[in-house]
C-alpha cells in the first residue's frame, strides 16, 4: 500500500501516541511538528544512499554563463535534484570531472549525463523504505510532541537497523558491481 505524506506522518505520529492528522494546515501541534520536520528527515534518507527508486539520469541543459574559473560550462541541475551520483558524456553515465557549485554542474564537457537521487512522489517509495521513514520521522517527532529525548534516541536506533534491511534488499534491485583488475595486474609486471 502505498502512503502519502500524511500517510507516513500520521503512522509516524501513531507510533509515539500522538494524535494523526489529516492535513499539515489542520491546526494541531501534530500537524506544525510534523509539516516542518518531513521534508528534513525525507530528504536525509533519500540523499543517504543511492536508492534505486530515486536514482535517474538526465542530459542536462547548458547555461549560457560561464563558470568564472576551474571549469569551461554551467549546467542547470534538475528541479528535484539532491544529490549527485556520477557525470558522464555520451553513451557513459560515469567519467567525467566535475563540481556542483550555487546549485549548478560546472564541467569541461560540453554534453553532460548525470546520474542523480532525486525526490520521488511518496506514493512511489517501496515498503522497504518506507518503514524506516516512518520511524525515523517517529523518532524527530518525540522530542517535540512527547518531550522524551530518550524514545526519540531508541526510535532512531530502530530507524537505523530498519534503513540497514532497506539498503541490503535495494542493493538487489541491480546487477552486483564487478571489481576491474586490470590496472592492477597490469601493474605487477
Amino acid at each position: 500500500m502505498s502512503l502519502t505524506k500524511i500517510g507516513l506522518c500520521s503512522r509516524a505520529l501513531l507510533k509515539i501516541g500522538a494524535n494523526t492528522i489529516s492535513s499539515f494546515d489542520d491546526g494541531s501541534a501534530e500537524s506544525e511538528v510534523a509539516q516542518n520536520l518531513y521534508p528534513g528527515v525525507r530528504d536525509s534518507l533519500l540523499s543517504s544512499y543511492p536508492w534505486s527508486f530515486a536514482t535517474a539520469q538526465i542530459r542536462l541543459a547548458r547555461l549560457t554563463a560561464t563558470p568564472i574559473a576551474d571549469f569551461s560550462y554551467a549546467y542547470q541541475l534538475p528541479a528535484d535534484f539532491l544529490r549527485a551520483l556520477s557525470v558522464g558524456t555520451g553513451d557513459q553515465g560515469r567519467g567525467v570531472t566535475y563540481r556542483i557549485q550555487e546549485k549548478r554542474l560546472h564541467t569541461d564537457m560540453d554534453d553532460v549525463v548525470l546520474t542523480y537521487i532525486f525526490r520521488p512522489e511518496p506514493t512511489e517509495f517501496p515498503p522497504y523504505f518506507t518503514q524506516g521513514l516512518i520511524t525515523h520521522l517517529a523518532a524527530e517527532f518525540c522530542l517535540p510532541l512527547t518531550e522524551s529525548a530518550s524514545r526519540g534516541e531508541a526510535f532512531m536506533r530502530i530507524g537505523e537497523k530498519e534503513l540497514q534491511k532497506a539498503r541490503n534488499i535495494d542493493a538487489q534491485q541491480q546487477t552486483p558491481q564487478t571489481i576491474s583488475l586490470d590496472g592492477l595486474v597490469g601493474v605487477r609486471y
